[in-house]
């Protein structure tokens, strides 16, 4: 599940550091210092990461079963996403490429963890894996030369998308209401700094239905830079800690499929970000 050495996750509501898959409590192995709420830790996270780099391997225990990861962002502030940012997507869609982000927000309540059941809430339930910018230390006004130090991390994200909604009407598309029901924005199994993900403008990303691959894409074909998406949002918002901004989607979504597939329930999405880990969502039906 987990490819590289320093992590945090949501086991069971506690924060834990990951290291080779093995992980720490923090609250317990820092007397306190550090709360167990995951949510807590990336309005501390540059203290947090210095405090990790110290601590002996022998301290970690063997990591826990899927059903026990929680978001590791169980309750962020503020979502944004963004519309149209790879484009490969852009064209698949037949949208145009947009000379601003195309920004929308999903709502808080829709945010779940790496190993969750989601009810379809329609005949038209598509899938877009996305690599998840969580917001550190944040700011307003940030410079896109700046970003990288309000930044605590990455996730891997699905932007969940119920398309009757999300284009009802079509005339004016309601982005984020179609995206925002329970369970629809799936994060996880970890965050991933900066130095554990390298440069998050080349990596790659998939999407698995059942055992098919249907997204391949990397993040070298966004439009706009992590930095300019930063810099654009907090031109007009404070970006708050823990704070998450979905970086949009590639190519492969089930709309833009000849003839168009949509997911049903009994189905798993397994989406991946190389460096950061995997995570599987299965698809129920909604209760009445």
């Amino acid at each position: 599940m987990w490819e590289t050495d320093m992590k945090v996750a949501n086991v069971s509501g506690r924060l834990h550091l990951v290291r080779d898959g093995r992980v720490l409590d923090v609250a317990k192995a820092s007397g306190g210092r550090f709360p167990a709420e995951p949510g807590e830790a990336y309005a501390r996270w540059e203290e947090l990461t210095g405090w990790a780099a110290d601590q002996p391997d022998d301290g970690f225990t063997e990591a826990p079963p899927a059903t026990e990861l929680g978001a590791p962002v169980p309750a962020p502030r503020q979502v944004f996403a963004l519309g149209t940012n790879y484009r490969k997507h852009a064209e698949e869609v037949g949208w145009p490429i947009p000379d601003t982000p195309l920004v929308f927000t999903k709502f808080p309540s829709s945010v779940t963890g790496p190993d969750a059941r989601v009810g379809i809430t329609g005949p038209r339930v598509d899938w877009e894996v996305e690599l998840v910018v969580v917001i550190g230390a944040g700011g307003h006004r940030i410079a896109a030369a700046d970003a990288w130090p309000a930044i605590a991390g990455f996730t891997v994200g699905q932007d969940i998308s119920d398309r009757d909604v999300q284009m009802r009407p079509a005339a004016t598309p309601q982005l984020g209401l179609g995206k925002s029901f329970p369970g629809f924005s799936p994060i996880g199994p970890v965050v991933a700094d900066l130095a554990e993900v390298g440069d998050p403008h080349a990596l790659g990303l998939r999407c698995w239905v059942n055992d098919e691959l249907v997204q391949d894409g990397r993040t070298d074909d966004f439009v706009f830079t992590i930095p300019e998406v930063v810099e654009y949002l907090s031109a007009v918002v404070t970006l708050l800690p823990g704070d998450l901004i979905f970086t949009g989607t590639p190519s492969g979504v089930g709309t833009a499929r000849r003839p168009p597939r949509f997911l049903a329930p009994g189905d798993e999405v397994r989406s991946e970000i190389a460096g950061i880990g995997a995570m599987t969502t299965t698809f129920v039906a909604r209760p009445a």
